[in-house]
């Protein structure tokens, strides 16, 4: 059964009410559409042997491409949550508590929400223009006549390798966020290390740290599916792909936020 992708439109007409009803039944066919691409890859995921090295591939494009701009954003994250933290605990005399402040922030929010805004800039943006490519010059077509699934070959990697190194690289931002603000809360608030540190351990629990890496996988499938979407789904040739392109760090950045909300209020 051939498998296709394409984001669907209906009809164009001057009534307001029409326009209305089309946009919005467009976008729920397309995010269905989308969930039944990604739900079809979770089903090749036992066969991820068999294309480890895109595997591997994708896995550094996700985590060393990015790897420079992480640590810069995870660094200057912490120091900011430090500094605005402990400039309001110096009023009460309590600045050695920025640690606390700083480590739950960290590991509860900004680690996993940073990381994976940085991946669907970085990344997200990637997937869809290179899919997107491969849909207007019809490879994938070609891919379809040879009897490839497009979803086994090209999405299922991409998904997979995002899925494991979202969550790596949010630890890593949880790492050096702290580390940032422990050089600021010394070199601008005056507390030392062991204090610092005594504060941002002594609150920290494994629900913290198992909140935020839910949130790093569940991030890690909406940028990549929806980077993967848009571009399987383009058409419309150059412009096209410059369009897919925007969309999928758009939708992803929404998607980020609005779930990573609900996913908190659900556990705490």
């Amino acid at each position: 059964m051939r498998m296709t992708i394409e984001a669907e439109y209906l009809p164009e007409s001057d009534n307001l009410i029409a326009e209305l009803g089309r946009f919005v039944l467009t976008n729920i066919r397309n995010s269905g559409r989308g969930l039944m691409m990604v739900f079809e890859a979770f089903c090749f995921f036992p066969l991820f042997h068999r294309r480890w090295q895109e595997l591997v591939r994708q896995m550094f494009m996700v985590s060393i491409k990015s790897f420079g701009v992480v640590s810069l954003v995870a660094l200057f994250t912490g120091m900011i949550l430090s500094l605005q933290a402990g400039i309001e605990l110096r009023d009460y005399g309590q600045e050695m508590r920025v640690g606390t402040l700083v480590s739950e922030s960290m590991f509860r929010e900004m680690g996993p929400f940073m990381a994976a805004l940085i991946l669907a800039a970085c990344v997200g943006s990637a997937m869809a223009a290179e899919l997107g490519t491969m849909a207007v010059s019809e490879e994938l077509s070609a891919l379809e006549i040879m009897s490839v699934n497009p979803v086994y070959y090209l999405v299922m990697p991409r998904i997979l390798a995002m899925m494991i190194m979202c969550p790596a690289l949010t630890i890593y931002t949880n790492v050096i966020g702290i580390i940032g603000g422990g050089a600021v809360a010394h070199s601008q608030l005056g507390v030392e290390w062991s204090v610092y540190y005594d504060y941002a351990t002594m609150y920290l629990d494994m629900k913290e740290i198992m909140v935020g890496l839910l949130k790093s996988v569940v991030f890690a499938v909406i940028v990549s599916g929806v980077g993967c979407y848009q571009g399987v789904a383009t058409k419309g040739g150059a412009v096209g792909v410059g369009i897919a392109t925007r969309r999928a760090v758009v939708i992803s950045f929404l998607l980020i936020i609005s779930v990573g909300y609900f996913i908190t209020r659900s556990f705490y």
